[in-house]
């Protein structure tokens, strides 16, 4: 339970010694209070009455750990992974799946009411995820010439391995955690990551200090289908092609399922390779993504939900929001590489696909081409610049739009240009609901919220997808 009394200012380093949490925050932390004062806390479920240490305090706010659960929650479970409360991947999996989809929900509900400030309909009850482990098609993992040690390992004493590979710790970007058991992507992912560093050990092959900025092994990306494809990405600071191919040809000699080996020579300061030339080692330059009856061709800098079966889930959540009859005309905004508007082509006159990389806007073409779609039409830009009423003008007034923007929101020149097209309805997909519902907030002037439907694509974390249709208001639609 909350302490209570007199006001009592709470300093870093005090101890809460009973302190309830009855709620968690959309960083998936759990949530109490302490004369009056909101104290967030890692780790913790609704539900548990924990002693807690205050590590932070801010103007409106504390955070604090759990030194000790003192009653645990009904909603409380053993998490399943031995990485659990370093790596920052799975911040839920303490929490009955039932439960994270209650408070996901709510999460949505929340969110929408208070900062759009419009009346809004029922929220349907949340699509949960078919699996709850294992879900991901893509990972990457970092390689560490100075990897984390738990406390455990250093209170030993012994010497330890201080090469790593696996994920960064929260917050921290030198920090690497090697990982053993991963419970995000299916095998064999965690073999190849395994063998991969046994290897690497085995033959002294440096791995990377990003703080010296100098090692050779930096990045392993790991891309999997519901085809059966399997794509491997080595990324390395330097070029040494008698290491690379030492590297590769072992992998392709222990894993001859790789269908796409390929490696990127990366001497920026950061692992981000989109702006860099991937070669082709073995195997294609793609892999084959299945979704119904559509073909979708993911090259290395390709963009794909990374929740393959719950992706289709999402797509005909939107295309059944659309609500389309085979003479609209659609605008998919945001359309990455067009899985969006090639799932909803057949089913509209035609489809126009927006997206600002331009790598992106090649593979949508490429998917269409593979679907024997004609109806789709797709541009690369900036969508605040590339929207507009000469774009319009020239391509025609949508009558359906589909938007599917990144975390941060549409930005606000493109919101209101949404909101003054008038197009009869609007599908926004979002995996943001705080910025979506700062989005309706202007989207509202001319338009009525009439479905909310949250769908969960990362099962074990507080991450969550909604989809809401907004309708033309009557009033607009007289003068449209």
């Amino acid at each position: 339970m909350a302490i209570k009394g007199k006001q009592i200012h709470m300093k870093k380093g005090a101890t809460i010694d009973s302190l309830e949490i009855t709620g968690i925050s959309s960083e998936g932390k759990g949530v109490g209070r302490v004369n009056g004062q909101v104290v967030f806390v890692k780790e913790t479920v609704p539900g548990d009455i924990v002693k807690a240490k205050v590590v932070g305090k801010k103007k409106k706010f504390l955070e604090a750990y759990a030194e000790e659960i003192i009653t645990k929650s009904d909603e409380r479970i053993v998490p399943f992974c031995e990485h659990f409360g370093l790596c920052g991947g799975c911040k839920w999996q303490h929490m009955h799946y039932d439960s994270q989809l209650k408070y996901k929900q709510k999460h949505v509900e929340e969110n929408l009411q208070k900062l759009s400030g419009l009346e809004l309909p029922q929220t349907n009850a949340i699509l949960g995820s078919s699996e709850t482990t294992f879900y991901r098609n893509k990972l990457e993992f970092t390689f560490s010439n100075f990897r984390w040690l738990t406390k455990e390992e250093i209170a030993s004493g012994e010497e330890y391995v201080r090469t790593g590979l696996g994920f960064h710790i929260p917050k921290q970007f030198n920090k690497i955690i090697n990982v053993e058991k991963c419970y995000l992507q299916a095998d064999p992912s965690n073999e190849i990551r395994l063998k991969v560093k046994s290897f690497a050990d085995a033959h002294d092959i440096p791995f990377f200090d990003v703080k010296k900025q100098e090692g050779f092994l930096r990045n392993l990306v790991i891309r999997t289908s519901t085809t059966g494809d399997l794509m491997v990405i080595l990324q390395v600071y330097y070029r040494d092609q008698e290491l690379i191919d030492l590297m590769l040809n072992h992998l392709k000699k222990e894993f001859p399922q790789i269908t796409s080996l390929m490696y990127v020579v990366n001497e920026k300061g950061n692992d981000s390779f989109s702006d860099q030339e991937v070669l082709l080692f073995a195997g294609k330059d793609h892999i084959m993504e299945q979704m119904g009856d559509l073909k979708f061709k993911i090259g290395p800098k390709s963009f794909y939900q990374t929740n393959s079966v719950q992706a289709h889930e999402l797509y005909k959540v939107a295309a059944d929001f659309a609500g389309l009859k085979g003479d609209e005309l659609v605008y998919d905004l945001y359309t990455g590489t067009g899985t969006i508007a090639n799932f909803v082509a057949r089913s509209a006159k035609k489809v126009i696909g927006i997206e600002y990389v331009e790598e992106a806007i090649a593979d949508a073409k490429v998917n269409s081409e593979l679907n024997g779609i004609a109806n789709t039409y797709f541009y690369a830009g900036d969508m605040k610049d590339l929207l507009g009423n000469e774009f319009i003008n020239k391509h025609g007034k949508p009558d359906v739009i589909i938007t599917d923007p990144p975390r941060a929101g549409m930005h606000p020149r493109v919101t209101q240009l949404l909101a003054e097209i008038k197009s009869d309805r609007i599908v926004y997909v979002s995996c943001n609901p705080a910025t979506q519902a700062r989005d309706l907030e202007v989207l509202g002037q001319v338009y009525d919220v009439v479905k909310i439907q949250p769908v969960d694509m990362f099962p074990q974390t507080q991450h969550i997808e909604s989809v809401v249709l907004l309708e033309l208001k009557s009033e607009f639609k007289d003068k449209n």
